[in-house]
């Protein structure tokens, strides 16, 4: 049966096991939700076969087809089947929650989201412009039946409900939770980790969070923050073919060019990690800024957006890739085991931290 979980997975996360990347300050949940407004949902279908599910963030509980933020999209390596990330970069612009779920089910998600905008706007195709969904996916298949096409547009609203239904800057599960079920890291069980990092700017607190789905890496490449590169109990010579994919958002003003140099960052945390973005690998960063917003109804021709200082801008790149490298360990740290499809299941990195077996 599918279930809701928006409370934090009972998985440690990264900072438990001393796994802390950067010497930025995290924000007070170290996570995306630091970004005032921002939300998280997920629904998580956990029966025998089918291990999978839906994650959506939300930038903010309006209506994003109206007030759209400004965003921006990154592609390190294109091995995937999103949907709406060329308009996103075309725009400049998000205008529905981002869903994340498994490879197969990226039809209905977008199904799901287009249904939602409708109706909030039925106005959509009509007398205005089409709405852009945006959906993005990794392949949760070895673990997961992804033949079954288990993922409803019930599942996919459900978890819009479940981050709207959230207090604002609420916990957010991670690990084996929505999207993050059936994902596979660096030959641990993978899924959904966060991290965020505390800005000052003109004498105000700001905050940039990463929210990341980690279904990628070759075993025994992981590398710790120590240095330690640690392999799983059994070897494993698959090839890099899983897909990450790094959602940032951030409450300093940038504009769309600024933002896609910042996500491009995400790179530099992937790259700590372990990965090298091999050829069947998508990896991918969208990012947005909840301090711009693109007002579907404007009346003027000319409108105002501020931007940050181009030369403060370093802190940004610093704190992107703090972020994803930590998310990206918090989401090994917290993973829960699964056993999914022909009994198929993977090794979890917390079980080999607390042996104390890690070299």
């Amino acid at each position: 049966m599918p279930s809701t979980r928006n409370s934090v997975e009972h998985g440690q996360r990264a900072r438990a096991f001393g796994l802390a990347c950067g010497r930025l300050t995290p924000g007070p949940r170290n996570a995306i939700t630091d970004v005032p407004g921002v939300r998280v949902g997920h629904v998580t279908l956990d029966e025998g076969a089918i291990q999978t599910g839906v994650t959506a963030i939300l930038p903010h509980a309006g209506n994003l087809y109206r007030d759209k933020p400004v965003a921006a999209a990154e592609v390190l390596n294109g091995f995937g089947k999103s949907v709406g990330l060329m308009q996103v970069e075309e725009l400049g612009a998000l205008e529905t929650p981002i869903l994340l779920t498994n490879t197969l089910s990226v039809g209905t998600a977008s199904t799901a989201l287009v249904r939602h905008a409708i109706a909030g706007n039925p106005d959509i195709g009509r007398t205005t412009a089409t709405v852009n969904p945006v959906v993005m996916e990794c392949n949760d298949g070895p673990l997961n039946d992804i033949q079954a096409l288990a993922v409803t547009e019930a599942h996919a609203a459900a978890a819009l409900a479940a981050a709207l239904s959230d207090a604002d800057g609420a916990e957010v599960a991670v690990g084996s939770v929505g999207a993050g079920r059936g994902m596979s890291c660096f030959g641990f069980k993978g899924g959904i980790g966060t991290s965020s990092r505390r800005l000052k700017l003109d004498g105000k607190r700001h905050h940039l969070g990463v929210l990341v789905l980690a279904n990628f890496g070759r075993p025994g490449e992981l590398r710790l923050p120590d240095g330690r590169r640690i392999a799983p109990p059994a070897k494993d010579d698959a090839p890099e073919k899983g897909s990450v994919i790094v959602i940032a958002a951030t409450d300093v003003p940038l504009d769309h060019r600024q933002l896609r140099r910042v996500i491009r960052r995400a790179g530099v945390g992937l790259a700590r990690v372990g990965s090298f973005w091999g050829h069947g690998s998508g990896d991918i960063a969208l990012g947005f800024t909840t301090a711009n917003r693109i007002d579907h109804d404007e009346r003027a021709d000319i409108v105002s957006l501020r931007m940050l200082n181009e030369r403060r801008i370093d802190a940004l790149f610093e704190a992107m890739a703090d972020a994803t490298q930590e998310a990206v360990l918090d989401a090994l740290a917290a993973a829960t085991p699964v056993v999914g499809r022909n009994g198929a299941s993977r090794p979890c990195l917390s079980d080999l931290l607390n042996s104390g077996s890690t070299p």
